[in-house]
């Protein structure tokens, strides 16, 4: 069974990039964009809603990390990212640094 979309919140987690890695290797890593919630993503990918998941990978909302944004993790290998598991795929979202 399919868990919620609030389930699914609960199970957000926080990884660097250097943990990421290996699924970026893989080809399981996908990108979501900040503006989109990320347990609802994850809730599409998982119900796998193709046509919205089509219109995301078309409006570059959703899909695999850029070379770019590959190198500039490199350069920073303990970026923080939003991290949930939609196996097979990681979905990931940049997070902002928190201020204290």
């Amino acid at each position: 069974m399919l868990p919620s979309k609030e389930e699914m919140a609960l199970s957000i987690d926080e990884a660097e990039w250097s943990w990421l890695r290996a699924h970026m290797q893989r080809g399981g890593l996908i990108l979501v964009d900040d503006a989109l919630d990320l347990a609802d993503t994850a809730h599409k990918v998982a119900s796998d809603d193709v046509g919205i998941i089509q219109n995301l990978v078309e409006e570059g909302l959703i899909g695999k990390p850029t070379d770019s944004n590959i190198r500039e993790w490199e350069e920073n290998r303990q970026k923080k990212f939003a991290v949930l598991i939609v196996s097979p795929y990681v979905l990931i979202q940049e997070k902002m640094p928190t201020f204290h």
